[in-house]
């Protein structure tokens, strides 16, 4: 033992302790400086093999602060370590640590010092029992046997087997040898559960004041070892600490037993072999008859008393979690007829009559509700109430999904499961259901604006979230109750807005219109009464027009929301007396646009009324002209909200009927964007901030005035759709819209030369290329053709390099070579003025970024992402250009491609890889290209594979070989002699990769490859060679990520 463990001079033990004691003592008044440099030299100090040496004396010292970091290091070591152990030296080591361990426990040291010795015994067992031949096969019982030698007690034996749990649970093994880690501890769960029964079962008096609290603890880390059979004879016990104390006047219990025990049972519920919804009579049902006996009086004293103490907020829990696990069984016997059968497992009393378990089951949904419901606002007065949330997502789907219907043997019915669901089931589910959609309007209902002003803005977050999880809960809520909700909440608005008195304030009014937006996206979009109700003259047209912004905003996020619904409508003609639901919910939103604190709102709702109901705004198309004459109140980021959804409606009419409105709202957003590009000398920084509001806004106006939003409505080759697109084309080539494209060409161009290095411009100019560019069947009037745009970016890309126009190129080369209005089995090859747009695009392109990255720090991983998948993005449009490149600059691109495939950035290795794998792969397959293909693999075939093992070797991060793997399989398959012949030469050359792979391991990764007609097969033979090049075979690390 001498030799393993050194024994330190004295001097040096006292030195190291007096480090301690400075960097830890709240006596020692240290700068943060000072207590980092102690830290660091106590680090130094423990990783030095003579830290072994100081467990011992630091163990027996007087401070507990090197106490502490006696225990500390010798699990460290171990852990970290392990390797500076000598084999012959192991059973010493765990001696030792046995004998410390047990003197430590009887002589009274603190638990966070036992902790990390208990922590080192499991570790030292990891390091030791697993393996062919076991070095500690018997290490948890010799351990128990070991502590009861001396006289440990009970408590501080299962605070051991807590950790022991604990630690093999999230300790990082190979799975062979997690299952013997496991295996041990399931062969020892009898002494277990007798460890933690006897501490359960013994009589108060006769257990140390915190030993219930380890036994309960102990119980949960060991729930997914022990098997069901073991876990159920807990559960009365459990229910016998939760008995109250006295019963009368009113219940009074034990938070000591009471917590624990149910801390215990929601383990038990959540994560035991009882979690899948398993039990039912020996967990459930005890559960729900100790709870008809003493939950109600529990939620009702906390009711009355306005407070959630620590029993009911572990009541809550408990509730929550049994509603988790026992939802289906909830869902099946809501409405059963059958009697709960005796039970010995009750360790109260129980009625003469057993109850029947619908009454439980309905009296659990009842206190849940209560739950639920609780007085006051979530996250001022409880925190409780939104636990309770997720049950009710749970029920609803039970109920759906759960086989409703009993043997006429228990309920003297013969009829059908429908029958019986519909009958006895489904009236007490939407009975609940109805109850809940109650109390959760009452809990969203806004504070008066004094209470609100006076929260933190922790509370204020909290509640709003808290308003949207209700939301989430109110979904679920609709699908069992569908219309009957509706009618609940239009009903409810009606009714206060009919007794509202003009001191009243809206928040009432306000949190049902909130839940009836909550549900819109389950809300059939179909003709509905009651949303006719909400959004006419009777609810709708009683909300305030000024003032009170929350109930206005509120109204207008649920127009926005349902603004696909109002298609289900008439039409309303101009000269119709009767306003239409839609014109009402536009009129209401026109009117909350000059209210600075509704714009936004207003725009979005408007936004999204124009363009959801196109058509049956476009007969109002003068009313929006008046609208667009009165925005001068309006801030710019909102109008261009306004305009776009001008823009929406103006997109309705016929092409040539377009031309006026669409003249009348882009021509002074043109000149607009001229002053700010004039001005820019004089005033920069207005002018830029100038600049990117109008291009916002025509970007705004190009999304409107875009038809087409799915995609595959761009092959519909119908003749109402050929007719259209030559309407289109006839409009677009009218003298006024050619000036006003031509405006905006020159316009954009002025600002790409102006500010094109510009951050907010550059992102303008990006969202606008990318609204006002469009498929040849979604063309505008202001769309613009890919060509020009394309020689800007170009342009900006020369001044600046940036991902951004990088992005904007791959978009628009498509664009260049779109796909055909008529669908075809071949793509089309594209024309040959696009073929020399696209290469005198390509060449400069490439140019400035090989260029730019020859420079140091400009391989910006974004960029260089960006700039493969344009690369990338020319193969698959453009592939023939390549080969009309300069040789230097193509030979240029493609060594940077494979210098690539040796970046420690993921993303920019795969693009590489990927860019890599679609140019062989397409110049392979395409006959007119079998010289080039011959001449790219003899100049850079070898330096690709190299590039490839080298990755495989270590020198590519592992996240990257699925992409390498894929190449590398492009490689063989469509190269394989010579691929078979430089990847021998590479793997067995003297300046390979250094790594840890024998010539052997090399051979048989040849003959894998070479024998190999599949990609599984690659992929197979690539991960084997990457884990024993890396060192990883056999380990954890490797064998977890092999399948990457």
């Amino acid at each position: 033992m001498a030799t393993f463990l050194p024994i330190l001079p004295q001097d040096d033990v006292d030195r190291a302790a007096q480090l301690i004691q400075q960097a830890y003592s709240p006596q020692q008044k240290l700068s943060s400086e000072a207590q980092r440099r102690l830290q660091q030299e106590l680090f130094e100090i423990q990783r030095r093999p003579e830290a072994w040496g100081l467990v011992l004396p630091f163990l027996s010292h007087p401070d507990t602060n090197v106490q502490f970091f006696g225990a500390h290091t010798i699990q460290v070591k171990i852990a970290r370590d392990w390797d500076s152990v000598p084999d012959d030296a192991s059973t010493q080591l765990r001696d030792v640590l046995l004998e410390v361990t047990g003197r430590s426990i009887t002589s009274g040291q603190s638990k966070v010092i036992l902790r990390k010795l208990f922590v080192a015994i499991t570790s030292l067992a990891i390091k030791l029992h697993p393996g062919r031949s076991s070095r500690w096969h018997d290490w948890l019982p010799s351990t128990l046997n070991s502590f009861a030698s001396i006289g440990v007690p009970r408590e501080h034996i299962m605070d051991f087997l807590a950790i022991v749990a604990e630690e093999v649970e999230t300790t990082d093994l190979l799975p062979p040898h997690r299952a013997q880690m496991l295996t041990s501890l399931v062969e020892a769960a009898q002494m277990v559960t007798q460890v933690i029964s006897g501490s359960m079962t013994a009589p108060a008096g006769h257990r140390s004041p915190h030993e219930l609290s380890s036994a309960a603890k102990c119980l949960q880390a060991w729930m997914t070892v022990l098997p069901a059979s073991d876990i159920t004879p807990f559960v009365p016990w459990l229910l016998a600490l939760m008995i109250p104390t006295t019963e009368s006047p009113t219940p009074e219990y034990d938070d000591q037993s009471f917590i624990p025990a149910s801390d215990t049972l929601q383990e038990l519920l959540s994560r035991s072999a009882l979690s899948d919804g398993s039990g039912t009579k020996t967990v459930t049902e005890p559960l729900l008859l100790w709870l008809d006996r003493y939950g109600w009086a529990i939620v009702q004293t906390t009711i009355d008393a306005g407070f959630v103490d620590d029993i009911s907020h572990s009541l809550c829990k408990l509730l929550v979690a049994l509603g988790d696990h026992s939802a289906m069984y909830f869902a099946k016997n809501i409405a059963s007829p059958v009697h709960v059968k005796a039970t010995a497992v009750c360790p109260f009393t129980l009625p003469p009559t057993p109850p029947a378990v619908s009454h439980l089951v309905q009296h659990f949904l009842k206190v849940l509700l209560q739950y639920t419901a609780l007085p006051g606002y979530y996250g001022v007065d409880e925190d409780e109430s939104e636990m309770t949330l997720a049950f009710w997502y749970l029920f609803q789907e039970a109920l759906w999904n759960v086989d409703y219907g009993f043997d006429v043997t228990e309920d003297g019915d013969a009829g059908n499961e429908a029958e019986e669901r519909d009958r006895d089931m489904m009236p007490v589910a939407k009975a609940v259901y109805s109850e809940l959609v109650t109390v959760l309007r009452q809990k969203v209902v806004w504070p008066p604006r004094t209470v609100f002003n006076g929260w933190s803005r922790d509370q204020r977050d909290k509640f709003l979230s808290y308003r949207r999880d209700v939301g989430d809960t109110l979904i679920n809520a609709y699908y069992v109750l569908r219309d009957d909700m509706l009618a609940f909440y239009v009903s409810d608005v009606m009714r206060r807005l009919s007794t509202r008195q003009e001191h009243d304030g809206w928040e009432e009014i306000e949190a049902t219109l909130h839940c009836i937006m909550a549900v819109q996206e389950s809300v059939p979009v179909e003709d509905s009464p009651h949303l006719r109700q909400v959004f006419g003259s009777e609810i709708l047209g009683k909300l305030p027009k000024a003032g009170d912004d929350r109930v206005r905003k509120t109204a207008l996020h649920l127009i926005g929301s349902y603004a696909s619904w109002f298609t289900t409508q008439p039409a309303q003609l101009p000269e119709s007396p009767t306003p239409s639901p839609l014109m009402n919910a536009i009129t209401f939103v026109v009117s909350a646009l000059p209210h600075p604190a509704l714009c936004l709102s207003a725009a979005n709702a408007l936004r999204d009324l124009c363009d959801a109901n196109r058509t049956a705004l476009a007969p109002h198309i003068s009313a929006f002209g008046e609208l667009h004459a009165g925005l001068t109140g309006i801030p710019e980021t909102e109008k261009a909200k306004v305009l776009q959804s001008i823009a929406s409606v103006i997109q309705a009419l016929p092409p040539a009927e377009e031309i006026p409105p669409v003249e009348a709202i882009v021509s002074p957003v043109v000149a607009k964007l001229f002053e700010a590009l004039q001005s820019a000398s004089q005033l920069p920084d207005e002018a830029r901030a100038m600049a990117v509001e109008e291009l916002e806004t025509l970007t705004g106006v190009a999304r409107g005035l875009t038809r087409v939003t799915d995609s595959l409505l761009a092959l519909d080759d119908s003749p109402e759709m050929q007719a259209a697109i030559e309407e289109m084309a006839r409009a677009r080539q009218d003298p006024r819209v050619l000036k006003l494209r031509d405006g905006i060409m020159s316009a954009i161009r002025a600002a790409v030369e102006l500010w094109s290095t510009d951050a907010a411009v550059c992102d303008a100019l990006s969202d606008l290329f990318k609204a006002i560019t469009a498929l040849p069947s979604d063309l505008t009037l202001v769309s613009l053709p890919a060509g020009p745009l394309l020689e800007l970016v170009c342009l900006a890309a020369q001044r600046q390099l940036t991902a951004v126009w990088l992005s904007l190129a791959t978009m628009l080369i498509i664009q260049l070579n779109p796909p055909s209005l008529i669908a075809t089995t071949f793509k089309p090859e594209p024309s040959a003025e696009a073929s020399e747009i696209a290469l005198n695009v390509l060449q400069v392109l490439l140019q400035t970024s090989l260029t730019a990255f020859a420079q140091p720090g400009v391989m910006n991983p974004d960029v260089v992402q960006a700039f493969f998948g344009c690369a990338e993005s020319f193969i698959h449009h453009f592939l023939t250009i390549y080969y009309r490149l300069p040789p230097d600059l193509f030979n240029g691109l493609v060594q940077c491609a494979i210098g690539a495939l040796s970046l420690q950035e993921r993303y920019s290795l795969t693009s590489a890889c990927t860019f890599l794998s679609t140019l062989i792969n397409r110049t392979a397959t395409n006959d007119d290209l079998a010289a080039a293909k011959v001449t790219f693999v003899q100049t850079h075939g070898f330096q690709i594979l190299r590039a490839i093992l080298f990755g495989f070797a270590g020198i590519a991060p592992r996240s990257a070989m699925p992409n390498l793997i894929e190449l590398l399989s492009t490689m063989v398959t469509r190269y394989p002699l010579e691929s078979k012949q430089w990847i021998s030469e590479i793997l067995f050359a003297e300046d390979f990769y250094p790594c840890r792979a024998t010539p052997d391991a090399k051979t048989k990764f040849i003959k894998t490859l070479s024998g190999s007609r599949s990609l599984k097969r690659t992929r197979e033979a690539a991960q084997q060679f990457t884990l024993v090049a890396r060192g990883l075979e056999g380990s954890a690390f490797g064998y977890a990520t092999v399948s990457m």
